[in-house]
């Protein structure tokens, strides 16, 4: 059954390694959007609008249909040579030894997977690209690096422009799993066509920019050597990212040649696209929807707000499920319905940072919704106040306060900055809430672990560069990792490759603070290391 052309049904499938956690009937398969590609044009491809969402297009592909396990329709779509490298040796060994992390890969990728492997596979694509964002992000939508790169794919802003992806305060195209797909295979395609046809040189300008790929080509065409990937002088991390992904195909193709064994994945899609025509409360599209706003948030992590966009995408993707009652909610929805806010008077001399602090926001959040881009405010004026019942998740902090901080970017300078305590607050509060090691913000601080805070108390939050780089905040991306049963600091450390007393120091490990199942750690793990 086709649905209405207001809404076309996208994305993944279920769980690695375990039960099945999505079922939906067969005959509701249908299909995800026709985009039409762009083929940028170096830095001009920015000024052109995004493509839209269109008409289903799964029709076109029935042989993708022939299959009831997403990955094995994936493996039908495998097209690289194998290739014996020392290098694919050395990474298909890391994985093999390391089933966990992909478990951990392929449950953040349910939601996703099997609307990157149809659109892979509508362009006539090697089906091994549908594995590249367990390489780049290991399917963490919400994914940032030291170079300010975000999302599965991990576009880092000027990239994203290229390719139409948008970023404002509101929402970034970047996270989008919709567009930030679209954007990545079009930039992959462009690569391809760049060197000739060779999918490895596009994949390696993919991690490290065409212009050194070119250079290195340029080099060894000069000197008489060979010009393939191979055989190139290219960093470090880029001769590894290559053969990360020959390596996870090898081991896609026959998981049982190294005693796994991967739970089938239902070739069916996971999310509808619905179309909202307006800005609409995240909290409230949930109620709609009869989802959870964390599973809301999952699947609309482009959004950097409590809401959607006010100047679009006007859509947001919801379970298959609970589609159809979304659409017939949306429709009864009335205009002043789709967003919560509370009202303030402004007094004489209250300031936009003082009434920022009453109502626990910030006054970045009231300039922007009230349109006051000099954050000034007059007694009598009338704000727009978020509704205090909007809690957004951590994730989506970190991105908000990206936009609204942009010194607290690691590839940027940082300055110091530094926030008063309100009440209630603690020291690991603030540590979460400003994505900062616990045991870091208590040393810039001369705090115990343990201690007390107090309401108007002044914290350090960001020092210099310099004494970030001492912790390691600048050495690799931020990674959570929750605790399971049977963990030490030893494996765990030994998993991620980064040592025991980093670990330790980044979370305030010591002999009274042992680690426990169900808790989180935060760690910085290289880009050029494997992550989950």
């Amino acid at each position: 059954m086709v649905r209405t052309a207001l809404r076309v049904v996208c994305a993944a499938g279920a769980l690695l390694l375990g039960a099945c956690a999505h079922q939906t009937a067969r005959e509701r398969i249908v299909a995800p959007a026709v985009v039409a590609p762009t083929a940028p044009q170096g830095d001009s491809a920015g000024q052109a609008e995004s493509p839209s969402l269109a008409l289903p297009r799964e029709w076109q592909h029935q042989q993708g249909e022939d299959y009831d396990d997403l990955f094995d329709r994936m493996r039908a779509g495998f097209a690289f040579d194998e290739v014996q490298e020392p290098a694919i040796d050395q990474q298909l060994a890391w994985f093999e030894h390391n089933p966990d992390y992909l478990e951990r890969c392929f449950q953040r990728a349910q939601r996703y997977l099997y609307h990157v492997v149809t659109e892979v596979e509508a362009r006539g694509m090697p089906l091994e690209f549908a594995l590249l964002p367990v390489v780049e992000s290991a399917y963490e939508p919400f994914a940032y690096s030291p170079s300010r790169a975000a999302g599965l794919w991990q576009f880092i802003p000027a990239t994203g422009v290229r390719f139409g992806l948008k970023e404002d305060w509101w929402y970034d195209g970047r996270r989008d799993v919709v567009e930030s797909t679209r954007a990545a295979l079009d930039y992959l395609q462009a690569l391809h066509d760049q060197f000739d046809g060779d999918w490895l040189l596009a994949i390696a300008a993919y991690n490290v920019g065409e212009a050194w790929v070119q250079r290195s080509i340029d080099y060894n065409r000069a000197h008489g050597l060979p010009s393939d990937f191979w055989h190139l002088n290219l960093p470090a991390e880029t001769r590894a990212y290559v053969p990360k992904l020959l390596a996870l195909k090898r081991l896609m193709a026959e998981p049982e040649r190294y005693g796994l064994d991967f739970a089938a994945i239902p070739n069916e899609p996971y999310f509808a696209v619905v179309d909202t025509e307006s800005q609409l409360q995240l909290t409230i599209a949930a109620q709609l929807a009869g989802t959870s706003y964390d599973e809301l948030v999952a699947l609309n992590p482009g959004f950097n707000r409590w809401a959607s966009d006010p100047d679009g995408p006007h859509r947001m993707l919801v379970p298959i499920d609970n589609a159809d009652a979304f659409e017939a909610a949306l429709k009864t929805l009335a205009p002043e319905d789709r967003m919560h806010y509370e009202t303030h008077t402004v007094t004489a001399h209250e300031t936009l940072a003082a009434i920022a602090k009453q109502y626990d926001t910030s006054p970045a959040v009231l300039a922007k919704l009230n349109d006051l881009p000099a954050g000034r405010v007059t007694a009598g004026e009338t704000l727009k106040i978020p509704s205090l019942s909007v809690q957004l998740p951590e994730k989506v902090l970190l991105a908000a306060e990206r936009v609204d901080r942009p010194e607290t970017d690691t590839g940027r300078k940082q300055h110091q900055i530094v926030y008063r305590v309100r009440a209630g607050e603690t020291l690991n509060s603030i540590a979460r809430r400003h994505g900062v090691p616990v045991s870091t913000l208590a040393r810039l601080n001369n705090l115990s672990l343990g201690g007390s805070l107090t309401k108007g108390q002044r914290l350090i939050i960001k020092a210099s560069a310099r004494r970030y780089r001492d912790e390691g905040l600048q050495s690799g991306r931020r990674t959570l990792y929750t605790v399971r049963r049977g963990d030490t600091v030893y494996s765990i450390s030994r998993q991620f490759q980064v040592s025991a007393a980093q670990l330790k120091s980044w979370n305030g490990i010591n002999k009274n603070h042992q680690i426990r199942a169900g808790q989180r750690l935060v760690m910085y793990v290289d880009s050029g290391r494997q992550q989950g």
